[in-house]
């Protein structure tokens, strides 16, 4: 058991046996292990070049990448682990690998050279079964949380050579944060997807079409239950579970006027026929990189007059937005079409009021967020890099990005007419810039009024 992960106890529980007796036979008649690592993980060859361009960007800088480590949800139980963004899209690994462990890439011949780096992962080696953590740490030990790859295997799937943790520099164990210049990097570096990462991204979003067809035939029980939305919300995060790591953020599940509360996760609302559900899901997939899709669905199986006329202006405003997304255009360019259609619209039905500002832009009362962000190891990815680049840089093949406008009427506004109130519609859709224009990623979720409806009672039979 390393020091940088101190043994959790609770003394006041515990009932395990201390003499020398019980530690010598816990440790003896055990099988060598059949599953050993012995391959590189398909990562590894990406990550590999990932290093060799971000070394390329810091001639002479030790960088330095930690894992993250555990957090504490209740008193003596954690989280779930998963790795720190940047170190997954360095290392290669993803879910739950690996807590504590901080790869540095050490420039050769010293700080004044330009010869590249040299990468070590430093890891908290498994306790073996002469180890009494192997029983005693419920943190590593194999009898709590299951066998643990050792130095080698990591060594094996990464490439990348390894050593315990115990032997990085001191000043890196007290301080293992990398430089604001690094993320900035890196967030930079991962705005243009190389292969596998666009493979990952295909992947999350297939299974994430299949976890929205899995709420739709759950429909049914979600109207029936006090608490529906909970319904949709397990639902969708159940199927992350079975067929990726995990929800790639908190899903939500939002019925009626809660769709009107843009990060509504509270998800404790009735589903109401009549009403709209908005659900904002992506599932995870192991290699950490995720979807993020929105649909807005009739509870009834079919729209209301005025809840067409509003999703039928948001679906135009994202039509725009793909119209301009190709190589060539900036980032901000496809925000600002899918606005002009949101202002040329919502002037139309006559509910902006005139402005003194001619860029006061009051018709962004009802849509207050912007129209797209980058996607891949994070939801809202990329974040660190800087706005020349995200927002008014220039679209590149390979980068992958949401387009999600919409409109938002809250019950209690009483700017508009009261049939609007209680409102909210967003479509969001998973972006890929190709050669010559761009891919929707999502595209098997229907968008169109009319094929929605189709597709829901089709599923729902």
């Amino acid at each position: 058991m390393s020091e940088e992960t101190p043994k959790k106890k609770n003394e006041a529980r515990s009932t395990r046996p201390s003499s020398e007796e019980f530690k010598a036979f816990i440790a003896s008649n055990w099988a060598e292990a059949s599953d050993v690592a012995t391959t590189l993980i398909a990562a590894a060859p990406y990550a590999a070049e990932r290093r060799s361009r971000l070394s390329a960007r810091f001639p002479g800088v030790r960088i330095v990448a930690p894992a993250g480590d555990l957090k504490v949800r209740a008193n003596d139980t954690d989280y779930r682990f998963r790795p720190l963004s940047d170190f997954a899209y360095l290392t290669g690994l993803g879910a739950d690998f690996e807590p504590g462990a901080v790869l540095v890439l050490e420039p050769r011949g010293g700080k004044d050279s330009k010869g590249g780096h040299d990468a070590t992962l430093y890891l908290i080696p498994p306790s073996g079964h002469d180890d009494e953590g192997f029983y005693t740490d419920p943190r590593s030990g194999e009898f709590w949380i299951g066998r643990r790859p050792g130095l080698a295997e990591f060594t094996a799937m990464t490439g990348i050579a390894t050593k315990p943790l115990t032997d990085l520099p001191g000043g890196l164990r007290l301080a293992s944060q990398p430089l604001k210049a690094v993320q900035t990097a890196l967030s930079e570096m991962r705005m243009v997807k190389d292969a596998y990462e666009i493979q990952q991204l295909r992947d999350a979003v297939d299974a994430t079409v299949a976890g929205f067809e899995r709420v739709v035939r759950e429909l049914p029980r979600a109207i029936e239950h006090k608490r529906g939305e909970r319904v949709v919300e397990a639902t969708f995060d159940g199927h992350a579970r079975e067929e990726g790591n995990a929800v790639g953020y908190e899903t939500i599940a939002a019925s009626g006027p809660n769709a009107t509360t843009l990060h509504w996760i509270r998800n404790d609302g009735q589903v109401r026929r009549g009403d709209l559900l908005l659900l904002d899901a992506g599932v995870e997939v192991e290699s950490l990189y995720t979807a993020d899709i929105t649909r807005v669905l009739p509870i009834d199986g079919e729209f209301t007059e005025v809840q067409r006329r509003v999703y039928e202006v948001v679906l135009e405003a994202a039509d725009a937005g793909f119209s301009v997304t190709r190589p060539g255009t900036k980032f901000i360019d496809v925000h600002n079409a899918a606005m002009e259609v949101i202002e040329r619209r919502l002037t139309e039905w006559g509910i902006v009021p005139p402005a003194d500002d001619p860029d006061a832009r009051l018709y962004r009362r009802w849509m207050v967020h912007s129209t797209s962000h980058h996607l891949g190891l994070d939801v809202h990815d990329c974040a660190a890099a800087k706005r020349e680049l995200y927002m008014e840089g220039e679209l590149l093949p390979g980068m992958v990005f949401t387009i999600e406008p919409g409109l938002y009427f809250k019950p209690d506004d009483l700017a508009v007419p009261a049939e609007l109130r209680g409102i909210g519609v967003r479509i969001e859709d998973d972006v890929l810039v190709t050669e010559d224009g761009c891919e929707n990623l999502s595209a098997a979720l229907p968008r169109e009024p009319d094929a929605v409806v189709q597709w829901m009672a089709r599923l729902r039979g």
